[in-house]
């Protein structure tokens, strides 16, 4: 799961951090796979493995105070048959409109929405993590779900060009976790915490449930397949 307690990335349109976002997705999506059959190795659920706080972007051996590092996530999923890495996203701080929400002074930006899955070519098992990104992209537009259309590069300017663009899947080669994981991986942006729409829309049950419907579908699909 992204982020940690103490470098809990993005912050909402309303003040709520990532990291409460991410843990609250992967806590709904746990169960659901396990109703399916799906073992789960919770990775990061207590947010103590600390890293950059710089989207997992991160190569190289980068470490903070505790110890602990982007490879303490790869580590922490081995043995697991794909690595999904849970995250909700932003925009550029030249984006952001600055507003006041219950006496905070915040920002957003309702420009941009959607989710987006990201995979690398780096990854040694690239066909089979494109294979279920496209697989749970699928399923989540079944449901109504819009990929999201922003991700065409880095702030940098590095592109990321799409893998399979119908199904919201990019190739993003330098994230840590998924260029460097052993097994089939992803990095999934479930929506934008900026706009204000989709901040609410990300916290409401229902549509939560609709979401991880759609990432069990899709994932449960993808790993029945025979390589």
């Amino acid at each position: 799961m992204g982020h940690s307690l103490s470098a809990s990335g993005a912050t909402s349109a309303r003040g709520t951090s990532e990291f409460d976002f991410n843990l609250n997705l992967a806590q709904v999506l746990r169960p659901a796979l396990e109703s399916r059959g799906i073992a789960v190795q919770p990775v990061n659920f207590d947010g103590l493995i600390d890293v950059p706080n710089d989207g997992g972007a991160s190569v190289g051996n980068s470490r903070n105070g505790n110890g602990n590092s982007l490879q303490a996530r790869v580590d922490a999923a081995a043995g697991s048959a794909f690595l999904l890495s849970i995250h909700h996203d932003s925009v550029q701080p030249s984006k952001l409109i600055p507003w006041t929400w219950e006496g905070r002074h915040l920002d957003y930006s309702d420009e941009y929405r959607g989710f987006v899955f990201f995979v690398s070519h780096r990854n040694p098992q690239l066909a089979k993590s494109l294979a279920c990104a496209s697989a749970m992209g699928r399923a989540l537009r079944q449901r109504g779900f819009v990929p999201a259309t922003h991700h065409g590069t880095t702030p940098a300017g590095t592109p990321r060009p799409w893998a399979d663009e119908e199904n919201g899947v990019r190739f993003y080669d330098t994230l840590y976790v998924i260029s460097h994981s052993p097994m089939p991986a992803a990095l999934f942006e479930a929506g934008m915490l900026k706009n204000r729409e989709e901040e609410l829309l990300l916290q409401d049950r229902g549509r939560q449930g609709a979401m991880v419907e759609g990432l069990v579908e899709g994932l449960a699909a993808c790993l029945a397949e025979r390589p």
